[in-house]
């Protein structure tokens, strides 16, 4: 009898577990796509007729799962209106917004910056959705006197971002994320300015670390836009930030290849580098002369979440050296010939990535 009742609710148990995971699940936004959906509620609509609308038009994952969360959650006062709804909204967010009654402007758009990424990238994507062209972008970055006001409101922009060799003085500082702005007649003050927030939003968790780093914030998102260019997956950034910063303690140049890419503005993946490129002197170019135990003179990409940790927070290791395959794997290794063993397995292997 005791065991009968010990798998009885042992099943209990397990059908909890599965309808709670479940209910998780359904909750969640049916995909990424952030296509904006007109939706109508007409006055008097209920939860059942809300479900269904939602349902049918791919919004939610299941009418149930919506009528529990209203439920659970004691949700009410659902307000008539035209809303501009997303498949990437989870029903949380799509609940609020039909609560508060605040709708999505027709005319509205968004931009999405994606991490390690260029700013000449940026540029394409704000000429392409806006009615700005990319030199009036790069008209904004090189006006001296609004990058002088950016440095008076963020606390983590510094004169350091002047420098006369950096190309585009808030590389790096422009968080990657999607962005919906006003109308395409936005400036391009208005873009940066939001970007620039969400920036603030991100470093301010990790704010006392900075300040007590030996490094300036200009120097440690500059070491993460690297990681960010580097690092495969998040699991891997933290070795990459170790390995940066033991060359870094030892004098070594960091011999990183995504530095000289951006130091002739190359897209990784558009063709090999020049050997006569590699050999410069610039100080973006890691693996140039003279850059012996130094960073680039400032970032190299947009810097996700995950790449600003690893800087701040990396692994304790003895690592110098990483390769990655040919499908992205990292292999971290001590010394120069264990890494030029694990270069020579992939090739034999044919793991190695050739363009």
């Amino acid at each position: 009898m005791k065991k009968i009742i010990i798998i009885v609710v042992a099943v209990i148990l397990i059908l909890i577990i599965a309808m709670i995971a479940t209910y998780k699940i359904l909750t969640m936004p049916v995909s990424k796509n952030i296509e904006e959906k007109e939706i109508e509620i007409p006055m008097g609509s209920g939860t059942e007729q809300i479900a269904e609308m939602l349902k049918n038009n791919n919004l939610i994952k299941s009418e149930l799962a919506f009528k529990i969360y209203v439920k659970i959650h004691n949700v009410s006062n659902f307000q008539a209106g035209t809303y501009y709804l997303k498949e990437s909204m989870d029903i949380k967010e799509i609940t609020e917004m039909l609560q508060t009654g605040i709708m999505f402007d027709p005319n509205q758009i968004t931009i999405t910056y994606l991490e390690g990424k260029p700013m000449w990238w940026l540029a394409e994507a704000i000429a392409e959705k806006t009615n700005n062209t990319e030199e009036e972008v790069y008209a904004v970055l090189e006006n001296e006197e609004y990058i002088d006001t950016l440095i008076e409101k963020y606390w983590f922009l510094t004169d350091e971002i002047k420098n006369e060799d950096i190309y585009y003085p808030l590389e790096g500082y422009l968080f990657p994320d999607t962005y919906s702005i006003s109308n395409k007649d936005a400036t391009v003050e208005e873009i940066f300015e939001k970007m620039l927030d969400k920036m603030g939003e991100v470093l301010e968790e990790y704010r006392a670390e900075i300040e007590e780093s030996d490094y300036t914030v200009h120097e440690l998102l500059t070491l993460a836009s690297i990681i960010e260019t580097e690092g495969m997956n998040d699991s891997d950034r933290k070795n990459v930030a170790s390995v940066f910063y033991n060359r870094l303690d030892l004098g070594m140049s960091l011999g990183s290849d995504v530095t000289t890419y951006y130091s002739v503005k190359v897209d990784m993946g558009d063709r090999d580098l020049y050997q006569s490129e590699i050999d410069s002197y610039n100080p973006y170019n890691t693996r140039g002369p003279n850059m012996e135990g130094k960073l680039p003179v400032g970032p190299i990409s947009s810097i996700g979440r995950a790449s600003v940790e690893a800087a701040i927070e990396p692994n304790t290791t003895d690592y110098l050296f990483f390769v990655a395959d040919k499908n992205g794997k990292l292999y971290f290794t001590k010394t120069n010939e264990e890494h030029v063993q694990v270069i020579n397995e992939l090739q034999s292997n044919g793991q190695w990535y050739e363009y």
